[in-house]
């Protein structure tokens, strides 16, 4: 039994792993009191024979990971540094470390279901994108703001954008709300699927397109290409890796 962790830019996301599911999860965002939230939902488990977690924080944020899991007395965390290859996966950054750990891990998570060759698109803070060829090759990849971050950005940068509403998303606007909101999100849509028909002929063909992130499933429907949708997909990955480690963390 393991206790896996997933440090992302908004919340924490957190399994207990029994056999090839989930026995406990949840999540928390970064914006609620952390230490209640987890002594809460984590009080009632079972003692985990190990913690793995993956992290794009800070080291502070890690550190009160830790103590979190240290108050429960169970074992210290093994975070993932992302490495130059692992899992049948290898990083095409020639600075491995640089890469997001969570790209790598959704890298793994997809490569372990059988997805490659694919596009895999995370839709969060960030919108990332990844070229995965059938042999395990990252072939690259791209960055941007995601959805909700253009919105914020653009009002921030702007004078007279300011809507009185929640805005939808529409294919024509008659209405800042509703065109801000529109925009962002028809933006990102068009560069996943610009990036995806781009990627085509180096993968060999049409790639399967794979969505994660916390607003994959908002932006499925504006997208014209198939997609599956990755649940968990850091998770998972973390718990492919953790598979590989012959020497876990003696529980205290």
């Amino acid at each position: 039994m393991r206790l896996l962790l997933d440090l992302g830019n908004t919340r924490l996301k957190w399994a207990l792993q029994q056999g090839d599911g989930w026995l406990a999860q949840g999540s928390v965002a970064w914006d609620e009191p952390v230490a209640d939230v987890l002594s809460d939902a984590w009080s009632a488990l079972p003692l985990p024979a190990a913690v793995f977690g993956a992290s794009v924080v800070d080291a502070a944020r890690e550190k009160q990971i830790a103590t979190c899991v240290a108050t429960e007395s169970w074992c210290d965390v093994t975070w993932l540094r992302t490495p130059a290859s692992a899992c049948g996966v290898r990083n095409a950054y020639a600075e491995p470390q640089r890469l997001g750990v969570d790209r790598f891990l959704a890298m793994v998570a997809a490569h372990a279901d059988g997805y490659s060759p694919c596009v895999l698109a995370g839709i969060g803070t960030a919108l990332t994108l990844d070229a995965l060829a059938a042999d395990g090759r990252h072939l690259g990849g791209l960055i941007a703001p995601g959805p909700q971050l253009m919105q914020q950005s653009l009002l921030e940068a702007t004078a007279r954008v300011r809507p009185q509403r929640p805005g939808e998303i529409l294919e024509l606007a008659d209405n800042t709300a509703d065109a801000v909101v529109s925009g962002c999100w028809q933006a990102a849509a068009a560069l996943i699927e610009r990036f995806a028909t781009r990627m085509a002929p180096r993968l060999g063909g049409t790639p399967v397109l794979v969505l994660g992130g916390g607003d994959a499933a908002i932006l499925r429907p504006l997208l014209s290409l198939p997609a599956q949708l990755s649940h968990d997909g850091v998770l998972r990955g973390l718990a492919v890796w953790a598979d590989t480690q012959v020497a876990v963390p003696s529980a205290r």
